[in-house]
Parts: structure tokens; C-alpha cells; sequence
């Protein structure tokens, strides 16, 4: 199946469902597929999905409709499938505004390790993550993700 008429929906509610996504978008053209995506755990709603329509036109128009709009009282983002905007920040590795990019490795990291990195160090918040069990060290920023 072509990717051409598919759209990412990002910022739904967890309680959207497929249907209820199809239901916002049928209104565009013919659908021929709704995901919303799932944790594999816990089976809850990530908080985005993808539709992708017959019609790649139809595509594009529901895209320019629902880009913004409400769903389930939360704002969605809607995008071309696979295309990244140029506001959104896709995961770690780029770092905060030093440019550095992601610190941290794959073994123990020690205060000297992180100790040149700017800011005040009592600023800190530590967390284990549910789908690794890594623990995360994170500064004021969220994009200051260090694994330890």
C-alpha cells in the first residue's frame, strides 16, 4: 500500500479511538485505513494514529481542514505520513541549544561526566523509564536526557 495518502494525527486523546478518528476524517473522502497507535503493554493510546485515504488529494485537503482543530477535546497536529515539520523535535538526539546533542552512553556515567554541562545541578529530576528500566537523568530542559 502506498504511503501517498497517509496522514500522522499527533496530540489525540487517549480515549480516541479508530472510529472515532475515522469519524473526524471520513468527512475528507474514502478511507481505507485507521490506526491509532497502541503501548504494546498496557494497550493504551501513544497519543497519535495515522489515517490514510484512497485519494491522495483528499489527503491534503484533510490536512489543511484538521491541522489544529479539536478532536476529542485535545488540539491534533496533522502531517503527511513520514514527512517531519520543521517545529517538531523528534526524540533525543538533538539536545538542547548548545548543539551538543545526546549526552550519555551505554555505561555509568559519574557527576564528573556531567558536571560541565550549563546550568545549575541541583536542578535535576532522576527517573527510571517503564519500557527500558534505564534510569534518566534530566536537567531543566526536557531535550537533557542523560541515561545512566
Amino acid at each position: 500500500m502506498s504511503d501517498v495518502g497517509k496522514l500522522f494525527i499527533g496530540g489525540l486523546s487517549f480515549s480516541t479511538d479508530e472510529h472515532c478518528l475515522e469519524m473526524a476524517f471520513s468527512k475528507y473522502g474514502q478511507i481505507c485505513d485507521v490506526v491509532v497507535v497502541k503501548d504494546r503493554e498496557t494497550q493504551r493510546s501513544r497519543g497519535y494514529g495515522f489515517v490514510t485515504f484512497e485519494n491522495p488529494e483528499d489527503a491534503k485537503d484533510a490536512m489543511m481542514a484538521m491541522d489544529g482543530k479539536t478532536v476529542d477535546g485535545r488540539q491534533i497536529h496533522v502531517d503527511q505520513a513520514g514527512k517531519s515539520s520543521g517545529n517538531r523535535n523528534r526524540g533525543f538526539g538533538r539536545g538542547g541549544q548548545s548543539g551538543r546533542g545526546f549526552r550519555g552512553g551505554r555505561g555509568r556515567e559519574t557527576m564528573e561526566d556531567i558536571s560541565d554541562l550549563e546550568g545549575p545541578t541541583e536542578i535535576a529530576t532522576i527517573a527510571m523509564t517503564h519500557t527500558t528500566s534505564k534510569t534518566l537523568l534530566t536537567r531543566d530542559r526536557p531535550s537533557m536526557w542523560l541515561y545512566l
